[in-house]
């Protein structure tokens, strides 16, 4: 049964849906059927009938911390108070300064230059601008290819969507994405991986690949990898063991900058503030967003080597070294959050918090495995999805269906294509854990 609070809100009755067009939403569905949300806290929402709803998916994998932590809100609501909003360019609030020191501190090796934005979209775009820049600043301009990653995605600015390698997201725009992209091959490989528990033992030869497109354009052309460490979007498809550090190895062969995309692995996801460190690879580059402030305010940015940003730093002191940045590029509310919400993963110990549930997330979403319709389970960190075989002639409707299910049922899960995806915040207990995957059992035993 589902809890409910203790009464509706009265305005949802008579709202009205026609003028908002959802993003990644199938609009005319959701409107015969919508499921509108009017609170959240910690692991829960509510939602505009009263229905207290279990957060499988922290948020869209960014409230790390939970919804509404009091200690990120007071945050927030302090510097409203204090300083609503100043331009990035030519000047800078304090907290800009505070929360990227912090950021520098907490990123892998010499990564010790923060660039803020206010997406994961952004991130990328940010990341992928400074790549060329940077190459041209040294001298070789003639590096312009990107090198991204079947099935990876990236963000949807026109850069993101270049590199990454979600079909959907592309071919409406096939004819302005970038030129010179090519694509590594995915690791999802249901033959040798299937029901993996963790990182798979086969695969890092796949990585080799990289060596193959390197040789086709020449190493000279090519600017950058950018790959997710765990590619979330897709279904939590999991790095072979090896599979990073043979394309950290052939990019440092070929002085090929690697752009780790940690917008869904960073802050806690994975167990660390970053994956690059659980994974033992250093990038050049880490993108960011989400579980940076645990979704409280949108912010990310890209977190750089020294080199690479002493590279800019070779001209006139009275030119701008970088054309690029947002308006609202480390606003203070963010940035109010961010610093608060890195003192709460501190405090509480979120990050060792999430390394001791992660046993329980694999074990307990394991137990699906013989469940209808299930060919796969997989799990790293709190991330772990359940693949569905497709309904003939109906793909992705039976994951469809079980997502409704869950939610009318009392749990928010994700799903992408026929993957039911979940991603709880680090203070989930193991009765919620618990909770949302004999859900998601329900739901796959009544879907046919």
């Amino acid at each position: 049964m589902n809890e409910r609070a203790a009464s509706p809100e009265p305005s949802i009755a008579g709202l009205d849906l026609d003028a908002l067009w959802l993003p990644f939403t199938h609009n005319r569905l959701f409107k015969r059927e919508p499921r509108i949300v009017v609170e959240g806290t910690g692991m829960y929402y509510t939602t505009g009938d009263g229905r207290r709803i279990l957060d499988g998916l922290s948020g869209l994998w960014c409230c790390n911390a939970g919804h509404r932590h009091p200690k990120i809100v007071e945050a927030v609501v302090q510097q409203l108070g204090r300083l609503d909003y100043s331009p990035p360019f030519q000047t800078m609030h304090d907290k800009g300064f505070e929360l990227a020191t912090a950021l520098a501190a907490l990123a892998p090796g010499d990564l010790d230059h923060v660039f803020f934005a206010n997406s994961g979209s952004e991130a990328v775009d940010t990341a992928l601008k400074i790549a060329l820049a940077y190459h041209r600043a040294r001298g070789e301009a003639g590096r312009f290819r990107f090198i991204g990653r079947a099935k990876g995605y990236h963000g949807v600015g026109f850069g993101g969507i270049t590199v990454g390698g979600m079909v959907n997201n592309r071919k409406a725009y096939a004819s302005a994405l970038l030129p010179g992209v090519d694509h590594l091959p995915h690791t999802h490989d249901l033959e040798h991986m299937a029901f993996s528990r963790g990182m798979p033992t086969w695969g890092a030869h796949l990585a080799n690949e990289l060596e193959n497109i390197v040789q086709l354009h020449d190493a000279s052309t090519i600017a950058a990898v950018i790959i997710e460490p765990m590619q979330g979007s897709a279904g939590v498809i999991v790095p072979p063991v090896g599979y990073l550090e043979r394309i950290r190895e052939i990019c440092d062969r070929y002085g090929i900058l690697l752009i780790f995309d940690e917008v869904i692995t960073g802050f806690g996801r994975l167990g660390h503030f970053f994956a690059a460190e659980r994974f033992g690879v250093t990038p050049d580059i880490i993108t960011f967003a989400k579980g940076v402030n645990s979704g409280m305010v949108p912010l990310g940015g890209a977190i750089v080597r020294k080199s690479i940003h002493d590279a800019f730093m070779q001209g006139p002191e009275h030119l701008v070294e970088l054309f690029h940045g947002y308006t609202y590029s480390g606003h203070p509310l963010a940035c109010a959050a961010g610093l608060a919400a890195l003192e709460v993963y501190h405090s509480e110990d979120l990050m060792a918090r999430a390394r001791k549930l992660e046993p329980y997330l694999e074990a307990a979403i394991h137990s699906l495995k013989g469940e209808p319709h299930v060919i796969d389970v997989r799990n790293l960190g709190l991330a772990a999805a359940i693949e569905l075989s497709p309904r003939p002639g109906g793909a992705t409707k039976r994951a469809m269906e079980v997502f409704h299910w869950c939610f009318d049922h009392g749990a928010m899960v994700r799903y992408t294509g026929d993957i039911i995806a979940i991603g709880p915040a680090t203070v989930a207990q193991h009765t919620e854990i618990d909770r949302i995957v004999e859900l998601i059992r329900a739901a796959l035993r009544v879907t046919p």
